[in-house]
């Protein structure tokens, strides 16, 4: 059973359905059926709507006879209270919650016994990071005593390799577990045993380039002043200048003598004077006419700088000109941990929310970070955020559309902008890949969904790693005596595209076996560690039970 209405409640509906078989009940209120997908095209599912979530319609659900109860709506107070609820009807019942707040989630783990708490926003966070600054590895995962992260080949040593990941540089997406690892380009390595587990690695990251001085200056004066007002300046300038060396040229006179000459006439006005020619009188004339705007242009130049620069700080905007940095678009759940993630990495950010209720508002002026509200889909809010000077672009709102509209803005100030787009529509997003060369797209949903559905089926999944749109799994698999998978070799177990098998910890050894031979035979009770895709891991699991 689920209760739920949203995105993820769909993705993991669809999963529990038509992957592992099972038929799914999606409990939800009349008010969150008003905002909600439609479910109606699931086989397998069925929709119960209620006037309230209470004890009782968690009884006309029949929750008493659910093998597993999955809370995903976002409430992080609403969800405890039901699955406080949910204990009463089904006290063995397994219970997997949604939480924002992990931090609170796992100290109520316990308390509630036979539960999993996870948080969608913290699984997918990383990876859309990683996108974002070019990198390939997220969260890095302990099995053992070995760190494993993603990486491409190139940049870890042969020795280090696991197992080859994916073949990215394919037309039609990455391939993913191919039969042999030394054609994967990216792939599972062991990693330094001092990686931070809390964020994304480094290896195969490229360093933003280091603006030069006139580059900030530039940024500075586009900062201060109006685009109208630079172009009447330059106009201005470009007059006085082309007409004050045409002046010292016709005269004869010296560099400085020339640049006095005609800084005079544009301060002071043209004086009469009997020995100039027509053609000098007239380049005088130009010339104090010229500074005539020019007083006036510099004299606006200063007040509008000083209003720009003083709302700039007022709303912590301006703090230094922003050029190599990242704008984040969207301030809700994800796009609050993708600000955490950038700001504990150093890295520069401008963020921008719609609203001032948005989730990441307070934690941005905590952290100092320059924030913009204004709608993100608007061009003007984005040369406000110097997207036209970032090195990339993240739109993670939850409408599709409003993260659309805002890259195709964001491409328009940058022509080779790098943007990450959080697409739930997979269709959508291959239309989009395709027409509008905006390959980088992510499923918020699509990523964590499996992490529910494993969890809610009580499996040992240890993590997670995207490879583009698609998820894969490490996890563990007991194989029970009797089973299909008993005197079975590696090589029969391997499945190209959907599993391998990276470790063996036979029954009674205390430590695994790391990359075991293709002739390796399976016994009873031995302990499979695999990477596979969630048909993969379905596939084992099945295999790996009593006949």
């Amino acid at each position: 059973m689920i209760n739920g209405a949203d995105g993820l409640t769909y993705r993991l509906a669809e999963q529990l359905s038509s992957r592992y078989g099972s038929p799914v009940v999606v409990l939800m209120t009349r008010q969150q059926r008003l905002t909600a997908l439609d479910f109606e095209d699931l086989p397998g599912v069925r929709t119960v709507v209620v006037d309230r979530l209470d004890e009782a319609a968690l009884g006309q659900a029949n929750l008493a006879t659910a093998a597993g109860l999955a809370l995903t709506v976002q409430d992080d107070v609403g969800n405890i209270h039901v699955a406080l609820q949910a204990r009463d009807v089904a006290p063995g019942l397994r219970l997997v919650v949604r939480m924002y707040n992990t931090n609170l989630g796992h100290n109520i783990e316990t308390l509630l016994g036979d539960c999993k708490v996870l948080s969608d926003a913290e699984i997918a966070a990383p990876a859309l990071v990683a996108s974002a600054l070019g990198e390939v590895a997220a969260n890095p995962v302990r099995v053992g005593r070995r760190t494993l992260i993603v990486a491409r080949r190139a940049d870890v040593a042969p020795n280090r390799v696991v197992c080859g990941l994916a073949v990215t540089d394919g037309q039609e997406g990455p391939s993913i577990l191919p039969a042999s690892d030394d054609i994967a380009d990216l792939v599972l390595a062991e990693g330094d045993e001092k990686s931070n587990l809390e964020s994304t690695q480094r290896i195969g990251a490229t360093k933003p380039k280091r603006a030069s001085w006139f580059g900030l200056m530039l940024t500075f004066v586009s900062a201060v002043a109006s685009r109208k007002t630079r172009i009447a300046v330059t106009v201005v300038l470009g007059i006085i200048a082309a007409a004050g060396v045409a002046l010292g040229m016709s005269l004869g006179l010296p560099g400085w003598e020339g640049f006095y000459s005609a800084a005079a006439t544009v301060l002071t006005g043209p004086q009469p004077n009997a020995g100039y020619t027509t053609w000098q009188q007239a380049l005088q004339l130009v010339l104090g006419i010229a500074g005539l705007a020019f007083i006036p242009l510099i004299t606006a130049v200063i007040v509008e700088g000083s209003v720009r620069a003083r709302l700039a700080v007022a709303q912590v905007r301006l703090q230094q000109p922003h050029v190599n940095h990242v704008v984040v678009v969207g301030l809700g759940g994800v796009g609050t941990r993708v600000l955490r993630l950038l700001h504990d990495r150093g890295i520069k950010v401008v963020a921008i929310a719609a609203s001032e209720q948005a989730r990441g508002v307070s934690l941005a002026r905590e952290l100092e970070i320059p924030l913009i509200i204004g709608e993100p889909s608007r061009e003007s809010t984005l040369r406000m955020a110097g997207v036209e000077r970032c090195r990339a672009l993240m739109a993670v709102e939850r409408a599709d559309v409003s993260n659309l509209e805002t890259a195709l803005h964001g491409r328009n100030l940058q022509e080779r902008l790098h943007v990450v787009l959080r697409l739930f529509d997979g269709d959508l997003a291959a239309r989009v890949r395709r027409t509008f060369n905006l390959p980088l797209s992510r499923s918020v949903s699509y990523l964590a969904a499996p992490a529910f559905a494993e969890a809610l089926m009580d499996r040992e999944v240890i993590g997670t790693f995207s490879v583009g749109r698609r998820v894969l799994l490490l996890a563990e698999a007991s194989v029970v005596p009797g089973s299909a998978l008993e005197g079975k070799t590696i090589g029969e177990v391997d499945t190209p595209g959907m599993l391998r098998v990276i470790a063996l910890t036979e029954f009674g050894e205390p430590r695994p076996l790391w990359r075991p031979a293709a002739g390796r035979r399976i016994g009873a009770r031995d302990m499979l560690t695999v990477v596979a895709s969630r048909d993969g891991l379905s596939n084992l699991v099945s295999r790996s039970a009593r006949t």
